[in-house]
């Protein structure tokens, strides 16, 4: 589910809670890490939990507009299919799912007005009416059901709701969006725990990510080092503290990394300092990084295999 992008983010995170707060030691520095693996994991149960209670309330929808008296045509043909489809009963119905929501106590999270707000705003839209007003197959309701994580994704009080609780959602949000597609289309599945297809992976998470906190974290002095004689006119107590881990990270995947190639881990950590740092900080990062990756070639200090061979 995470991909080495959103695990150098939240390495990156961690390293800068450590730098700010030096009662962290190593070891609950790597439990912070965890724990922001784990989020990730459970803001998907959380999306695909408020996205099952938008479309609950379809339910409603569908009583009060046959207590009308005077329906309109939409009312005559309206049915909850939004909730009444195979794809959202696969989720109702799969007990390991449902358990996984009770555990993690989403119930306690979002009031269920907040479900209705997001669902009777969702009504207005045309792509919703002209769905109700025709059969649909399962591929047209996969593709309203995506429709509607996306109306939720510009929705103020969706993106709320998912922020009071995941601080998570910006850093994972294009994850989880991918994510709630692979779901929806395995959708029903024989399979109770196939949620866990899901689950954040070892490879990229234990031996990928954990090894790279562990390493940058232990072998600081070391780094910094390597980087003092590269920042020729620049203090090093002078460099944003983001970009210094950063450079740090970077040299890690260069020296200890040898099957990432690195043009990739240049390319990565230019983009997030892009993303995450100063309006000049690409341009840095990307400039210390090229002298050091110059430098660290000529003392041959770089060795990389399989994959890792792809720039060389």
């Amino acid at each position: 589910m995470l991909s080495r992008r959103n695990v150098r983010v939240k390495v990156m995170q961690v390293l800068y809670a450590q730098n700010r707060d030096e009662s962290l030691d190593q070891k609950a520095t790597v439990r912070e890490y965890w724990k922001k693996i784990e989020d990730s994991f459970d803001l998907l149960l959380f999306s695909l939990y408020n996205l099952i209670n938008i479309t609950r309330t379809a339910t409603d929808d569908y009583e009060k507009r046959k207590a009308k008296h005077l329906p309109s045509e939409l009312d005559k043909v309206f049915t909850p299919k939004l909730w009444n489809n195979s794809m959202i009963q696969g989720l109702v119905k799969n007990k390991f799912i449902q358990q996984k929501f009770e555990k993690k106590g989403f119930a306690q999270k979002v009031d269920k007005d907040h479900f209705r707000s997001i669902y009777f705003e969702f009504c207005k839209e045309d792509s919703y009416t002209q769905f109700l007003s025709k059969e649909t197959d399962n591929e047209e309701n996969l593709e309203m059901l995506l429709e509607l994580f996306r109306f939720c994704r510009r929705s103020e009080l969706f993106n709320e709701i998912i922020e009071d609780h995941y601080a998570n959602w910006e850093d994972d949000k294009s994850l989880i969006i991918g994510t709630i597609k692979k779901v929806f289309k395995v959708l029903p599945s024989d399979d109770e725990n196939f949620i866990m297809e899901h689950y954040p992976d070892e490879e990229t998470c234990k031996q990928y990510g954990e090894f790279l906190l562990n390493k940058t974290f232990s072998d600081n002095d070391a780094l910094l080092k390597l980087i003092e004689p590269v920042l020729k006119n620049w203090d090093a107590d002078r460099v944003a503290i983001l970009d210094m881990i950063m450079l740090k990270m970077a040299l890690c995947e260069f020296i200890y990394c040898p099957t990432i190639p690195t043009k990739v881990t240049l390319n990565e950590y230019v983009e997030l300092a892009k993303s995450y740092s100063t309006s000049k900080s690409k341009e840095f990062v990307n400039g210390i990084l090229d002298k050091l990756l110059s430098d660290l070639k000529s003392k041959s200090l770089i060795v990389k295999e399989g994959r890792g061979l792809l720039d060389e």
